[in-house]
């Protein structure tokens, strides 16, 4: 039985990485997702730009940019980072996410980061190539 977990975990591995379409309901579901780890920090309500988002394994990892409905920006000094914005890029929110239990789940993200803050991670050596940046 662990041989064919093992086969099977090589197989999603081995599956390329990819973006859900638009209008898709991997998406929708994915961004739902994100949706309230970003809406708490700076207040609702938000949608998204999204920058990257693949998946591939059972793994998704999104770069989205966070922004009021109809592209306003939001104001930073009204979120919880007021006192970390000399600190942060921006609202800029990378997220790694895993399927679990039926539906998407955040294993790991970062707000404003200014740089690549999984790398060295062993979280992250776990992820199908092709998820993150530079793995293309």
């Amino acid at each position: 039985m662990m041989l064919s977990v093992l086969a099977g975990g090589s197989g999603a591995l081995a599956q390329g990485a990819y973006e859900p379409g638009r209008g898709t309901t991997e998406r929708a579901e994915l961004m739902n997702t994100i949706r309230p780890l970003v809406e708490v920090r700076v207040g609702p309500p938000v949608e998204f730009v999204i920058e990257r988002l693949q998946v591939s394994g059972g793994w998704a990892f999104a770069i989205v940019a966070p922004q009021r409905p109809g592209g306003e920006a939001i104001d930073m000094a009204r979120t919880v980072y007021r006192e970390q914005v000399d600190y942060m890029d921006g609202l800029q929110t990378y997220v790694l996410m895993h399927q679990a239990y039926g539906r998407w789940n955040v294993v790991d993200f970062a707000v404003g980061p200014t740089d690549a803050f999984w790398d060295g991670d062993p979280l992250y050596s776990q992820v199908p190539h092709g998820l993150l940046p530079g793995t293309d």
